[in-house]
């Protein structure tokens, strides 16, 4: 008998690894044909603004074909500005070109920047259903002025932190013009929207409160009804910003791709976003911010009693000595006072903490304890236990004056429109440095320099025990427009702190 070639199944088998083999082949050939034009692939990194992003990404996937990738990251418009110079993407979109004036002022590139706006969503104040119908919608349309006519849980991003909360500013400033005392009534808005401020505008969505002040697009994503603002208040322009530094391959990598989401606007249109020139139902016309958002944001801050607190606290050795009477030393006695400042301060009032007093960290006078956060953050983070946990330094100097500037330096650089800001001097002692380090003259002149009547910044300082030095601690104050509280007694010195940061908090 003949034997056979194979049996059935391993024909069928064969046949089933040559047909894969072509399905797999073409694959490769189409796609080695279809990229031969492309000797280099060319990655474009951009971020955006976590609303706006997957509505580009999704423009990125449909470019099929072309000799780039586009990799689009969601991340904070506030992440990406404190980041920048040391991780900086291709292309930048956040919510506003706010964020660009803000990035352009803490020197973050030395050219002027602007970018070609994308998409845009108008401010509004959206408000639940039931709430909307105590204001007569839907027989009539919801206005800012019936919304805030009476006393509503509005939901309200800080104006400080979000594009959104500066353009309601500006909306209820309209809004209250032609109020007998406009002023007044400004100011009673904007004590009715301080009850319920967060920092993030995912925070605005509690259950139990009447609306929130956002975006039309998460307006509606949350089922809100949208009130407008009248006269129209700036909306959020998303920016499509090429930043400087970007190499010239991924410059025109860059462009090109604005260019497809310019030709292409289908994904963002169905993402809720209207087009740059606002139009949508109703319509809403670009508006330019004004130029001046400081004074906003300072009027706020003077409202909110929202702050940014840089406080520098003295470890050096004396600070160990004991208080008989208060059976504790000066260092546990300044810390309780600390706390009870902590008290006066809103969640949202940003603090940080360093320690100072000789050569602690290398050469500097001064080390960070805790980092510049929000209030709410640092409590949750374990911050108060790390005050209570800082103790004096046997034998440490009191290299007051290199801290000083220091401390100044940075908060000038990192100064924020809409908050109180402070550098906050705990001492016990005057300068002593072992004959290192500035003079109080070369302090005072480095001082003066960094003076900006627009963003006022001043030093607080409070002494400690019958050491201290107050026409020196009132020289350094006043150069900055701000204040000494000498307290030679070291028991008072909770009263002291109370009183001099809560009436500083008032203003």
């Amino acid at each position: 008998m003949a034997r056979r070639s194979g049996s059935p199944v391993v024909i069928l088998s064969v046949l089933l690894v040559l047909t894969l083999a072509g399905w797999f082949g073409f694959d490769y050939l189409r796609d080695r044909l279809g990229s031969s034009d492309c000797d280099v692939v060319t990655t474009l990194r951009v971020m955006a603004a976590p609303d706006v992003a997957p509505a580009v990404s999704r423009v990125s996937e449909q470019d099929v074909g072309a000799c780039y990738r586009v990799e689009v990251l969601p991340v904070e418009s506030g992440t990406v500005m404190d980041a920048l110079g040391t991780n900086n993407p291709d292309v930048w979109i956040p919510e506003s070109s706010l964020w660009l004036q803000r990035a352009q002022e803490r020197g973050a590139w030395n050219i002027p920047v602007s970018g070609t706006s994308v998409a845009s969503s108008p401010v509004v104040v959206g408000m639940t259903d039931a709430a909307a119908r105590k204001n007569g919608w839907p027989e009539a349309p919801l206005t800012w002025a019936k919304v805030f006519s009476g006393d509503p849980a509005i939901g309200f991003v800080d104006p400080a932190a979000d594009p959104v909360g500066l353009s309601a500013l500006i909306g209820t400033g309209d809004l209250t013009k032609t109020a007998p005392d406009p002023p007044a009534a400004y100011a009673q808005t904007l004590r009715k929207l301080t009850k319920h401020t967060v920092q993030k505008q995912a925070e605005l969505f509690a259950p139990g409160l009447d609306g929130a002040v956002t975006s039309e697009v998460l307006a509606r994503k949350h089922n809100l009804v949208g009130a407008y603002a009248d006269p129209a208040i700036p909306s959020l322009d998303f920016p499509y910003v090429v930043l400087p530094g970007t190499p010239d391959n991924r410059r025109a990598v860059a462009q090109q791709f604005l260019g497809k989401l310019i030709e292409q606007p289908g994904a963002l249109t169905e993402a809720g976003f209207r087009p740059p020139n606002g139009t949508g139902e109703p319509f809403v016309a670009p508006v330019k911010p004004p130029a001046d958002v400081d004074q906003l944001l300072n009027q706020w801050a003077a409202a909110n009693r929202s702050a940014r607190i840089q406080v520098v606290l003295d470890v050096s050795g004396s600070m160990a000595a004991a208080v008989p009477k208060a059976n504790a030393n000066r260092m546990t006695l300044t810390l309780k006072a600390a706390e009870v400042g902590i008290s006066l301060l809103k969640p949202t009032t940003k603090i940080g903490l360093w320690r100072f007093s000789t050569r602690l960290d290398g050469d500097k006078d001064y080390q960070e304890v805790l980092p510049m956060r929000p209030l709410s953050e640092q409590l949750a983070d374990g911050g108060l236990a790390k005050l209570q946990a800082i103790k004096a330094i046997n034998g440490g100097g009191t290299g007051l004056y290199d801290t000083v500037l220091a401390a100044y330096q940075s908060a000038r650089q990192n100064w924020e429109p809409g908050r109180i800001n402070l550098v906050v001097v705990l001492t016990d002692g005057r300068n002593d440095d072992d004959g290192k380090g500035i003079s109080q003259q070369q302090l005072l002149e480095e001082l003066a320099k960094l003076q900006d009547p627009k963003r006022p910044l001043q030093i607080l300082g409070i002494g400690i025990g019958p050491d201290i030095d107050p026409v020196e601690l009132r020289t350094i104050t006043h150069a900055t427009g701000g204040e000494a509280y000498p307290t030679p007694d070291p028991t008072k010195i909770t009263d002291t702190f109370y009183a001099a940061l809560g009436r500083l908090l008032e203003k």
